[in-house]
């Protein structure tokens, strides 16, 4: 056969095969695009990525594809020797062997279909037990340590502590820059806390597990934990900008029943004291305080009074002496500087101050001073408040954070602080926000994408094929590629993230190619007149090589995104982990069950079709394009025809 016509013929072959899977892909990706949120926007960058390279593929394939190979390839020579005559043997071995197997695994079927069947129950349970995520924690190059101390230290305070924790840090050399603005953290403007920035080398220059941001963070945390007098945390940025200030949980603690601040505070000490006991959590913390010292001044307003001294006097020298006053604006240099009058530092940082500070009394009152010193005119004394209070949905609110434990997925850490927030007191209710709340919604939005996506490669095949049981034969393939990337994720303890998820579906397009081909030429094989079995056995046969090559194409293109490291390494090894372990294990299974789920399926719509009551045609002839597949004679003398197709069978009269 020349070129040309060896092109013409395989198209017609394999054109309904590749025009099947390409629809597959599209069915599975482009309603993912119309999903809102922030996990229908991470979404549809894969789905439009992907919709739009395999439309160009499908085009491809259908013009260029079959016109060069028509132009380029020559005459087939089988090598038999060298690196092509090791492969051709490998695969030739491989295909005598698989159909030697065949016949043994139609014969066992419901054997085969039983041992499916505990896959489809280890698929489930593999699901329900494997640690969840929303997104992992990358390496971004840097990472924050949060430092707070006691209510009431000073900044001066504050400066000792992040000097001492710099210390600490030059001792690890994947640190390039630390910088740290002390006295503010996260917009929250206080002189006992401060907020380090820990910039890591390049990160060629930190190819180790142990080098990369999280395990430069498990090192130092042991040691940032033996300062005293100081809360010190290191926690990865946010794996989002723009959702929330760190990486891990973020737990709103409410006052629903108005109990009060104090009360809060003790629910949120309680809840966090019964997560330290929780293997499953990790830095469980709040920066909230309620014992901030303040200084109270009360105004003995009689005796002010009895002195003639105005009270707008008093008021006006604290203000002045212990706070500042505006006074006016100069220029210097072109540049306007504005002056604020204030009692310098040694004379406004303690109580004592109020001593040397004066106010002018009314002149004329025998044996009283011209002035008095605040000390004589106030009443002072310390309480002890809340700095900052915070609302959530404009309930009062404490903030608690934390991140999942070393083998524990983000999901799991929801859980866990779901559990510890049952024995909340009453007045008190919970809420999630930034990251854990996409987290949330993520969880359910997860099985509506995975539930519409096989729904639509259903109809698309349904619609392809003119019948449901092809697209079910063709399914089957799907849940022994999500057990296996479950098992790859688990083996690498990787959690099913959002990253797992568009794997997922990435293999439920990916595993009913290889089963498309199969069912596509076994299809045609019975056109031809066989039997469903020899059929299958044809089809899988002569289908080997390309579903092998194939998939063994993309497996190996996976390999740089399992092995990824660097910027963004996590979500590429959870993507490609996912689809490495799903290919692997969907391609060796389903070579050997859907042939007999083909065989089962087509013995039963053989036996459906006989219980219908046979359609007798005018002229004794079958339907047009038909091909009988059984024929048998009835008592009476006539010929039933049963079809392939699903047709209606056909009585013959017996002829006079």
């Amino acid at each position: 056969m020349d070129p040309y016509a060896g092109a013409s013929a395989a198209m017609k072959e394999i054109t309904s095969a590749v025009v099947a899977s390409s629809l597959v892909l599209l069915a599975v990706f482009i309603p993912v695009a119309f999903f809102s949120g922030t996990t229908g926007q991470l979404y549809k960058q894969f789905a439009l990525t992907i919709a739009c390279a395999i439309t160009i593929s499908l085009f491809n394939a259908l013009t260029l594809t079959p016109t060069l190979s028509a132009l380029l390839m020559g005459k087939h020579t089988v090598h038999r020797t060298g690196f092509y005559g090791f492969v051709n043997r490998i695969i030739d071995g491989s295909r005598s062997g698989y159909h030697a197997l065949l016949p043994a695994l139609v014969r066992w079927r419901f054997a085969v279909l039983g041992m499916f069947a505990v896959g489809l129950v280890a698929t489930y349970f593999a699901y329900q037990t494997i640690p969840t995520g929303f997104l992992p924690d990358e390496d971004l190059g840097y990472f924050y340590v949060t430092v707070q101390l006691p209510e009431g230290s000073s900044l001066a305070d504050t400066e000792h502590v992040t000097r001492r924790i710099e210390g600490i840090l030059g001792g690890f050399p994947e640190i390039s820059v630390v910088f740290e603005p002390n006295g503010t953290q996260f917009g929250v403007n206080a002189p006992n806390r401060a907020l380090m920035f820990v910039s890591l080398k390049p990160w060629h220059e930190r190819t180790s597990d142990t080098e990369s941001a999280a395990g430069v963070m498990r090192r130092l945390r042991p040691q940032l934990g033996q300062i005293a007098n100081a809360t010190v945390l290191a926690f990865n940025p946010p794996a989002i900008r723009g959702i929330g200030n760190l990486a891990g949980f973020q737990f709103e603690l409410q006052d629903q029943g108005d109990t009060g601040i104090p009360a809060l505070a003790a629910a949120a000490r309680s809840l966090i004291a019964d997560t330290k006991r929780d293997p499953t959590l990790r830095n469980v913390s709040t920066t909230f305080r309620t014992d901030a010292p303040q200084l109270v001044v009360e105004l003995d307003r009689q005796k002010i009074a009895s002195l003639g001294i105005p009270l707008q006097d008093v008021v006006s020298a604290m203000q002045v002496y212990l706070g500042s006053q505006y006074v006016n604006d100069f220029d210097y240099l072109n540049r306007s500087y504005r002056v604020y009058v204030q009692a310098d530092t040694p004379y406004r940082d303690r109580l004592a101050a109020l001593d040397r500070i004066y106010v002018r009394a009314a002149g004329g009152v025998p044996g009283l001073a011209e002035t008095i010193p605040l000390s004589s005119l106030v009443h002072t004394h310390v309480d002890r408040i809340a700095p900052i209070i915070t609302h959530y949905n404009l309930m009062r609110s404490i903030e608690i954070n934390g991140v999942p434990a070393g083998g524990y997925g983000s999901g799991q850490a929801l859980a866990a602080m779901t559990s510890a927030a049952q024995s909340l007191p009453s007045g008190t209710t919970y809420e999630w926000t930034g990251i854990s709340r996409e987290q949330i919604e993520f969880g359910t939005q997860a099985l509506v994408i995975f539930a519409l996506g096989l729904l639509c490669v259903f109809l698309v095949l349904a619609a392809n094929y003119e019948n449901y049981t092809d697209p079910i034969i063709i399914l089957v393939s799907v849940p022994l590629a999500i057990l296996g990337a479950i098992l790859a994720l688990d083996l690498r303890a990787l959690p099913s993230d959002l990253y797992a998820q568009v794997g997922y579906l990435m293999l439920i397009a990916l595993a009913s190619k290889n089963a498309i081909l199969i069912v596509e030429f076994a299809n045609q094989r019975r056109k031809a007149g066989l039997s469903a079995a020899e059929a299958v056995r044809d089809a899988a046969q002569t289908r080997l090589r390309p579903i092998l090559m194939t998939s063994l194409a993309f497996i190996l293109a996976t390999v740089p995104l399992v092995l990824a490291s660097g910027a963004g390494a996590a979500s590429r090894r959870s993507l490609g982990t996912a689809v490495f372990g799903g290919m692997i294990l969907s391609t060796v299974l389903n070579l050997f069950v859907v042939p007999v789920v083909y065989v089962a399926l087509a013995g039963l719509r053989e036996r459906m079709s006989r219980r219908k009551p046979a359609a007798k045609h005018a002229n004794g002839h079958a339907p047009p394009g038909a091909v009988p597949v059984t024929a048998e004679r009835t008592a009476g003398g006539e010929i039933v025809l049963h079809f392939a197709d699903g047709s209606d069978p056909v009585r013959l009269a017996r002829p006079e």
